[in-house]
């Protein structure tokens, strides 16, 4: 087991990012935690010696740059890097604007890439190091009308398997957390955005669906973020991380349920499937 002692923290006034950062400083961690908005941080943290916080725009690469060279020179260094910010997008995707996609793939996607771009210089050099992208359920199971989020989270997931192949000749680790429902304000009205397109009755009755399920599991969500937060810090110590983690028991049932499906779906059609080779 290794120990990490410095970490980088996005989206890190609410929610999970919140839940960690503090966990992080109780136990004596230190933590660079960034937000849109500063003093939100602040607020919420309040004083103490190894927090640095840091308001930050994900989308300005240069930002970023400086907010990471900001932590290295604060603390020396840069052991561990969460990228936490990200937000919902929900509606039809036919009633999902292109603007809406493209902010949404901005945030979650192109804001970790941002990060991780401008931190791999630092962990090359060390030789260490270990990177956690906060994916989603969603994004290895694509829920109805969550298509563009489910996009992102896919694109997360896939980009963090890729690059822990690159990454790994380096010693730096690459995890991908899937989690499930967790007990934070992610449902609630101003944390997801809604399709900003003149509504499409034929979609009323799965988007009044949705829009029910979401209202029922606001602030019902069986996942606790404190322990949620514990399994980041036990797994910056191992020395053989996963590559994927499934967070809850609601991500792990549904990981499940679709690969049982996949595999029935690929044994239905495996003989049609690959009948593509040439006859030789």
């Amino acid at each position: 087991m290794t120990q990490n002692n410095i970490w980088f923290v996005t989206g890190a006034s609410k929610g999970l990012g919140l839940a960690l950062v503090k966990k992080l400083l109780d136990q004596n961690y230190k933590v660079a935690a960034t937000s849109r908005n500063i003093e939100d941080l602040k607020k919420e943290i309040g004083q103490h010696d190894g927090f640095l916080p840091l308001q930050l725009n994900l989308l300005d690469e240069q930002d970023v740059k400086k907010a990471i060279a900001r932590t290295i020179e604060h603390f020396g260094g840069l052991d561990v890097v969460v990228n936490n910010a990200g937000y919902g997008q929900v509606g039809p995707f036919e009633e999902i604007s292109d603007d809406q996609a493209r902010k949404n793939f901005d945030v979650n996607v192109f804001g970790t890439f941002n990060v991780i771009r401008n931190v791999l210089p630092q962990l090359r050099k060390q030789r260490s190091g270990h990177i956690f992208n906060i994916s989603s359920i969603g994004g290895f199971w694509g829920y109805p009308v969550s298509s563009i989020y489910a996009a992102t989270k896919f694109a997360v997931d896939g980009f963090s398997e890729s690059i822990a192949h690159e990454l790994k000749i380096f010693g730096i680790h690459v995890t991908s957390v899937l989690p499930g429902g967790f007990r934070t304000n992610f449902l609630s009205p101003g944390s997801l955005e809604w399709a900003d397109q003149n509504p499409i009755h034929d979609y009323d009755q799965i988007r009044k669906g949705q829009e029910e399920g979401l209202r029922k599991n606001d602030k019902n969500q069986g996942g606790d973020p404190e322990k949620g937060a514990e399994v980041f810090i036990q797994l910056s110590k191992e020395t053989n991380p996963p590559l994927h983690l499934f967070l809850g028991a609601d991500a792990y049932k549904t990981a499940n349920n679709k690969i049982e499906s996949l595999q029935t779906e690929m044994e239905i059609w495996k003989n049609l499937a690959t009948s593509t080779g040439f006859d030789d």
